[in-house]
């Protein structure tokens, strides 16, 4: 493992702006199991170089990730979002109705995702670009071999103890009261209503909260079989954080990527003040007014094409 414990930004230079990236096309995608997904392409500019999928965190819609998606496209990437089955443009009806968990996520949604932006980009190399959950959920599917690189951005491991110092003081009111209530009563999380992560189905809350009261996370509340699955992981990571992060703390970042022992994992941690922002935090780091440091510290770990 290689630890770069805090970015130090290269000197100024200046660099010719990409061209336009062209429109987002939106897409149908179906899961493995069938069911309707809702997806954007975007297609790069000039001579595709290679091609990423942008894994959204948990309760964040995947045009959040709109800026980000036309970045990569415009330096000769195949960009592809989606939405998790219930979320976002992907949500078809009442949320009682969806049955699935963390892992239907993972493997029946993200894998058609992937496979589709194969599709469209036959012979490049992939890129996963996970935000927070995104980055948790590689794993679990089946083709994460076919990537040839994994960008976490946000991601570690959700154990309440050790998420950031303001969200630990306050999340057991989530897990202990809110979370477990509330999908009782209505059928399904309605964090919309009260103003935590989102509406979720309930199976996805259920596991979620399972597996942020266990302190090994995932692989302690789901055991031998899935700590396998994390050291099965291949695939180069780098692995980017945010000091001033509320949700995830150090502790968090390296609790997560601990468990892919079998992946090298470079580890990319910016302070706001190192990149003359006054804040990054969880949610910061895909808005566009951060564009002009993603070249610098996201383009070097992406995967391209041989020239």
């Amino acid at each position: 493992m290689v630890a770069v414990r805090a970015y130090v930004p290269s000197a100024p230079a200046i660099t010719p702006a990409a061209p336009a990236a062209p429109a987002p096309r939106d897409l149908e995608l179906s899961a493995t199991d069938g069911v309707p997904l809702a997806a954007t392409h975007v297609a790069p500019v000039g001579p595709a170089r290679g091609a990423a999928l942008i894994a959204p965190a948990m309760g964040v819609p995947q045009r959040y990730y709109a800026a980000f998606a036309a970045w990569l496209a415009a330096r000769g990437f195949h960009a592809l979002t989606f939405d998790y089955r219930g979320s976002g443009r992907s949500r078809r009806g009442s949320l009682r109705a969806v049955d699935a968990d963390l892992i239907t996520w993972a493997r029946r949604d993200a894998t058609a995702a992937l496979r589709h932006l194969q599709d469209l980009a036959p012979g490049l190399p992939l890129t996963w670009i996970g935000h927070s959950l995104g980055g948790q959920l590689v794993p679990f599917v089946p083709d994460h071999g076919e990537l040839a690189r994994i960008i976490t951005v946000a991601a570690g491991s959700g154990y309440w103890r050790d998420n950031g110092p303001a969200l630990r003081r306050k999340v057991w009111l989530l897990w202990y009261l809110a979370a477990p209530l509330a999908t009782s009563l209505v059928g399904y999380f309605p964090g919309r209503a009260l103003g935590m992560v989102g509406d979720l189905p309930r199976g996805v809350i259920r596991q979620w909260r399972r597996w942020c009261l266990d302190p090994g996370y995932a692989v302690g509340a789901e055991g031998r079989a899935v700590a396998e699955l994390f050291e099965r992981v291949r695939t180069p990571i780098t692995a980017l954080s945010f000091t001033d992060d509320e949700m995830m703390s150090a502790r968090s970042i390296d609790g997560l990527h601990g468990a892919f022992r079998g992946a090298a994992v470079t580890h990319v941690r910016l302070a706001p003040a190192d990149v003359g922002r006054a804040r990054l935090g969880h949610f910061g780091w895909f808005r566009d007014e951060h564009a002009p440091l993603w070249d610098d510290v996201v383009a070097p770990h992406l995967a391209t094409a041989a020239r």
